[in-house]
């Protein structure tokens, strides 16, 4: 079953659509340096035209400026066997990624360590079921291997996003909390023109000791609130007895920014850390009130977005 959870979560979905967007990426901390590691592949099938892959490779070291390098476009190679993404020199499989952006090359693989988590249900994700939607295939791993001529070894997480582009606006953040637990929220803006002025929608899984929380993430999003700063943002609800709040800040100094282009055309901006200050509070109602349950404080260790569009 395992198995077969992975596939369903990260092997490609693109089927020769046009307008259609599909990226497979890892974020990684590496735990001898505290750099922050960033690797984005991208499939992008636009309305009109041809389709193409690219990405980009960026890092975030604690001493110096953050940075990045593409890689593409090229156009799109079938993938084979246990490939997920093939983009020239580019290749990403469940367990491994080799490449070269800017004469920086990486060789990375990782283990399967849990079930996939599934930000969005399974069942929207198999079926297609919104615009677009986000799983995570590894939630927590260890990827190692060389960056440039550095080696390279640290926790990390695998995600897949699938459907007809970005949102209007959104933010992420994948915390890893320790010990297998781990937060993974994605709140967005859709952009149809009816919802635009609406706030973000976060949908969120909390892994505690196993077990996610909430147990339907697209049930539980109208329940949590979400505010947008420029570097910052916050997310906060109660479902059932359990009360979450979440504080991401992200120092402009530690953030790149990386331009997209949708399916059809139009493009949007995101601001993006993997070494983000992040605090994760949870409360339980009782018989006397809310009470404190747990609280975690990552320092430059969180792996945050902000997008938007001009």
């Amino acid at each position: 079953m395992l198995r077969e959870d992975i596939d369903l979560a990260g092997r490609p979905r693109w089927r020769g659509q046009p307008g259609r967007l599909e990226v497979h990426y890892l974020t990684a901390t590496d735990d001898a340096t505290g750099t922050g590691l960033w690797l984005h592949h991208e499939v992008v099938a636009p309305t009109t035209g041809d389709p193409y892959a690219h990405g980009w490779l960026a890092m975030f070291p604690p001493d110096a400026a953050p940075s990045y390098e593409r890689f593409g476009p090229t156009a799109v190679q079938p993938v084979q066997g246990s490939d997920w993404f093939t983009g020239g020199d580019v290749l990403m499989t469940a367990n491994s990624a080799v490449g070269a952006a800017g004469g920086i090359t990486w060789d990375l693989n990782w283990e399967q360590q849990s079930q996939p988590l599934w930000t969005f249900p399974r069942w929207v994700w198999q079926r297609q079921a919104l615009p677009a939607a986000q799983v995570l295939p590894t939630p927590t791993t260890t990827i190692s291997g060389s960056v440039g001529d550095q080696p390279f070894s640290g926790t990390g997480a695998v995600a897949h996003i699938y459907g007809h582009g970005n949102a209007h606006r959104w933010v992420w953040l994948h915390a890893d909390l320790g010990d297998g637990d781990l937060l993974e929220l994605v709140a967005a803006t859709a952009r149809r023109p009816g919802l635009r002025l609406l706030p973000p929608l976060p949908l969120l899984q909390l892994r505690l000791k196993g077990r996610d929380w909430p147990s339907d993430p697209l049930a539980a999003a109208p329940l949590f609130r979400c505010q947008i700063r420029q570097n910052s943002f916050r997310v906060a609800g109660v479902v059932g007895t359990r009360r979450l709040a979440v504080h991401v800040d992200m120092p402009s100094e530690r953030c790149v920014s990386v331009g997209y282009v949708d399916p059809d055309g139009a493009t949007a901006m995101c601001t993006n850390t993997e070494r983000a200050d992040v605090t994760v509070a949870t409360s339980e109602l009782t018989l006397g009130g809310w009470r404190h349950h747990r609280r975690w404080r990552l320092t430059a260790t969180g792996h945050a977005e902000i997008g938007a569009r001009p």
